[in-house]
């Protein structure tokens, strides 16, 4: 889907590896982060990154189950989506990301 509004993509296979990428200096506009991953879950993960004072990034939780949303929320997500995530949401929210980027630039 990403691939779609020509995106740059970096896949982390697991929450170890998203905050690795970060902590080896990497930058990311926007971070689609799941609850189910494996080695580090994706709140344990969004609450690493977001102690790093990575505050420029939008963390999206992709969620299968309301229930962790709490969750999600208490480690510092942005927004929530339900899964199956829909083209037309993903993509209202990688435009906010770039009309953001650009009024910033001016």
């Amino acid at each position: 889907m990403l691939r779609r509004f020509h995106c740059e993509i970096t896949i982390a296979n697991n929450g170890k590896e998203a905050v690795d990428l970060f902590l080896e200096g990497n930058k990311f506009d926007i971070v689609l982060c799941d609850n189910d991953m494996p080695i580090m879950t994706g709140p344990k993960a969004v609450e690493k990154i977001c102690a790093m004072g990575e505050n420029d990034v939008k963390i999206i939780g992709l969620l299968a189950n309301n229930n962790v949303q709490e969750v999600f929320m208490t480690a510092g997500v942005d927004v929530f989506v339900p899964k199956p995530l829909k083209i037309d949401v993903l993509g209202a929210m990688i435009q906010e990301v770039i009309n953001k980027k650009n009024n910033s630039i001016v």
